[in-house]
């Protein structure tokens, strides 16, 4: 083999090797409703197998929404139902213990929610219901009050992964704080990377977990990423980028749900929150897992 054409090919092989699994992008539509309550949209999980969704809104609210799909794309959005979040007591909940940020959905069907400014977790066995009690950590009292419990997230055992949106220090990592049972521990964490800010977490169907990550510019919009990690007895490893865009062509990215379609591809559907302002929007994006 001639010197030039084997190192074409090494280069072109090294290539390969490297560009490993990434999100392909295949649908983006912008949810509309004329409700009042419609917006800022934080936590999103998708249900029945892609033909429906929750989402949390950090006003406080819910909705509920049919997924449209031709071919198994999406295509449109139709919302089914909204209301308010409610207290233990029952009592819906307003400002400023309103400001629900994560969910995650537990193998039983219920939900949990992770709130900023009086930082906590609960638990929703209906979401329009009434909350009930997650045990708290004692870090949660010191979590900065717009920068708290951005992300949650359940692995298949049923641990509960709470991931703050900020670590503190640029050169810190991100802490994840893990209830197995009624015990919290904290002896994971996330490399942080940059600039990006935590805004959401799932477990997918391949048990590694999905971080969503927003950046932000006055004079450039957001940007996003998606990493994933495999999760192991020492902690996440095997940090992989599957996906990281410009600033711009998104909106600010808060939720994420990764869930496999009828046809077994894994796909990751994203949410924006547009903080009740004219010039965004409520995007909802969807991406398929390509293993390169």
């Amino acid at each position: 083999m001639k010197p030039l054409l084997g190192l074409v090919l090494a280069l072109a092989a090294a290539g390969a090797a490297a560009a490993g699994p990434t999100l392909v992008f295949d649908a983006q539509v912008t949810w509309r409703a004329a409700d009042p309550r419609f917006g800022g949209f934080s936590g999103i999980e998708v249900l029945d197998g892609g033909n429906a969704l929750v989402a949390i809104s950090d006003r406080g609210a819910w909705a509920r929404a049919e997924m449209l799909r031709e071919d198994g794309r999406l295509v449109d959005l139709r919302m089914t139902g909204i209301g308010p979040l409610h207290g233990i007591g029952g009592e819906a909940l307003a400002p400023p213990n309103a400001d629900a940020e994560g969910l995650a959905l537990a193998a039983d069907g219920s939900f949990y929610v992770s709130f900023e400014a009086f930082h906590r977790i609960r638990r929703y066995p209906d979401i329009a219901g009434p909350a009930e009690d997650v045990p708290s950590h004692p870090d949660f009292r010191r979590l900065q009050s717009n920068s708290g419990l951005e992300a949650l997230a359940i692995d298949a055992a049923g641990a509960i992964h709470a991931i703050p949106e900020r670590s503190g220090a640029w050169e810190r990592p991100f802490p994840v704080y893990r209830l197995t049972g009624d015990t919290w521990d904290t002896d994971f964490s996330l490399r942080r990377d940059g600039t990006y800010l935590v805004t959401g977490a799932d477990f997918g169907p391949d048990q590694r977990l999905y971080l969503l990550e927003r950046d932000f510019r006055w004079l450039g919009g957001f940007a996003m990423r998606v990493r994933s990690f495999r999760a192991g007895p020492d902690g996440f490893d095997d940090e992989q980028t599957l996906l990281e865009t410009g600033f711009g062509p998104l909106d600010n990215m808060e939720g994420i749900s990764v869930w496999r379609d009828p046809d077994g591809r894994t796909r990751v559907t994203l949410i924006a929150d547009d903080n009740f302002i004219v010039l965004q929007r409520t995007v909802v994006a969807e991406y398929l897992l390509s293993e390169g």
